[in-house]
């Protein structure tokens, strides 16, 4: 079981945060792609932050994206379409989306539109 499983979702999200605002994105564009990717709207969203929740609780409450397996690359150097654990997926899966969001993207090639 990776350590990152048990870190508190809260204690990892204002380093989302400021990753993209560090390149012109916002913390609303942000919270859309978590909501895109888990289903969280902004008031859950806030209540995962509030609880503490870890990756594992938080991804265990999310309704995942049926798009989300369109998710590809490398994060870390793992190619995230061929990482095992479906835990560790879904959490990457995340990384990349905001990877994407700090690099500029469009927000509907983000969103898989």
């Amino acid at each position: 079981m990776s350590r990152i499983f048990t870190v508190p979702f809260a204690s990892v999200y204002p380093l989302y945060v400021t990753k993209v605002e560090k390149k012109g994105r916002t913390k609303a564009e942000l919270d859309q792609v978590i909501e895109w990717l888990t289903g969280f709207g902004t008031a859950a969203l806030k209540d995962h932050l509030a609880a503490g929740t870890t990756f594992e609780d938080f991804f265990a409450d999310a309704q995942l994206n049926p798009q989300a397996s369109s998710i590809t690359g490398v994060v870390c150097g793992v190619r995230v379409e061929n990482i095992d654990d479906p835990l560790m997926q879904k959490i990457r899966y995340l990384d990349k989306l905001v990877d994407e969001l700090a690099k500029g993207k469009p927000m509907d090639k983000i969103l898989r539109a």
